[in-house]
C-alpha cells in the first residue's frame, strides 16, 4: 500500500509540473522556382514562382499570386540569345498560367545534340543552368496490348507493352509520358530511368498509364488502359542532371505522409540556390490504339 501511496504522489507531482510547449514553425525566406524546359522541335517553356511555406495556407488565388511575371529571362544556344516574352494562358475552368517562352519573330527551337543556357535575373539576383537535348538513340521498337491478369474475361482493362532498344554504353537516361484520346501527357509514377542493368540490350517492358499527380491515387486500376484507348508515349532521352532532379523530385514525393520513409533532397540544377531544374528533352512520339 505504501508503495501505491508513493507512485500516486508521483504522478501527481508529474502532473502538476506539465507545461503547454507551443512550436513555431521556422518561416523561411521565399526562394525562386524555375520549372524550364525544351524538347526538339519545340520553343522553350519557363515557370518562375515564388516558394511557400509548408505550413501555408493554399488556394488558386495563392498559387496564382506566386507566379513571377517581371523577370528577365534569356536563353543562349551557344549562337543565339533571345530574351523570352511573359505569357498568359487562361483555361476554361478559371485558372491561370504564366510562363515564358520565344518570341515568335524570334525563337530558338529545341534540336537534339544542343546545350542551352538560361539566365534568369530576378530582384536583383542572377540565376542560371544549362542542359542539353540528347540525340534520340534510345527509342520505343513496337508496342501491344494484354489482358490484366487475374481478371474477368470481359474486363476492359489493358497492360501496354513494349519494346525498346537501349544503346551500347552506360549513361542513357530516359523519361517518359503518356497520353489517352485528348487529354495531356502525364508523367508516369516514376517516370525517369538510368540504363544500369540493360545497357546496350533490347528489353521488353509494361508501360504504366502517366497519371496527374495533383488528382487523389488510383490504385485498383493504377497504371492500365482500356479497350478503345488511342495511346501516345513520349519517350524523352535526357541527360544525367534532369534524370537526377526528376528521380529524386519523385523520391520526394512518393514519401510524402509516410513516417518510414528516409529523407531525400531533390537535385536541381539552377543556381544561386533558386529551386526547380532546366531539362532538355530529345523525345519520340509513339501512338498506339488499344485493342485485343
Amino acid at each position: 500500500m505504501r508503495i501505491k501511496n508513493v507512485f500516486i504522489g508521483m504522478l501527481v507531482l508529474l502532473m502538476a509540473c506539465e507545461k503547454d510547449i507551443q512550436i513555431e514553425p521556422l518561416v523561411n525566406e521565399p526562394k525562386l522556382v524555375v520549372d524550364a524546359e525544351i524538347e526538339n522541335g519545340g520553343f522553350p517553356i519557363v515557370v518562375l514562382s515564388t516558394s511557400l511555406n509548408y505550413f501555408s495556407s493554399i488556394d488558386t488565388a495563392t498559387l496564382f499570386a506566386s507566379f513571377i511575371n517581371n523577370a528577365k529571362v534569356q536563353l543562349s544556344n551557344g549562337t543565339k540569345t533571345v530574351t523570352l516574352q511573359v505569357t498568359e494562358q487562361r483555361f476554361p475552368q478559371g485558372g491561370r498560367f504564366v510562363f515564358y517562352t520565344t518570341p515568335i519573330t524570334n525563337p530558338i527551337i529545341g534540336e537534339p545534340g544542343k546545350s542551352y543556357q538560361l539566365t534568369i535575373e530576378h530582384l536583383g539576383k542572377t540565376y542560371q543552368s544549362t542542359t542539353t537535348i540528347p540525340l534520340i538513340t534510345k527509342t520505343i521498337d513496337s508496342m501491344w496490348s494484354d489482358k490484366v491478369p487475374n481478371r474477368p474475361a470481359n474486363d476492359s482493362f489493358r497492360v501496354l507493352k513494349g519494346t525498346i532498344t537501349d544503346p551500347p554504353g552506360l549513361g542513357n537516361y530516359i523519361r517518359y509520358f503518356t497520353k489517352v484520346n485528348n487529354q495531356p501527357f502525364f508523367p508516369g509514377f516514376n517516370s525517369a530511368f538510368d540504363d544500369g542493368v540493360i545497357d546496350g540490350k533490347k528489353y521488353t517492358i509494361s508501360i504504366d498509364k502517366g497519371v496527374d499527380k495533383n488528382q487523389p491515387f488510383e490504385r485498383e486500376n493504377y497504371g492500365f488502359f482500356k479497350l478503345g484507348d488511342t495511346i501516345t508515349v513520349r519517350l524523352s532521352n535526357i541527360d544525367k542532371a534532369s534524370y537526377d532532379f526528376w528521380r529524386t523530385w519523385e523520391f520526394a514525393f512518393q514519401s510524402i505522409g509516410n513516417p518510414f520513409s528516409s529523407p531525400g533532397v531533390v537535385k536541381g540544377n539552377i543556381s544561386n540556390g533558386a529551386l526547380g531544374a532546366f531539362c532538355g528533352y530529345g523525345s519520340q512520339y509513339k501512338t498506339y490504339i488499344c485493342k485485343d
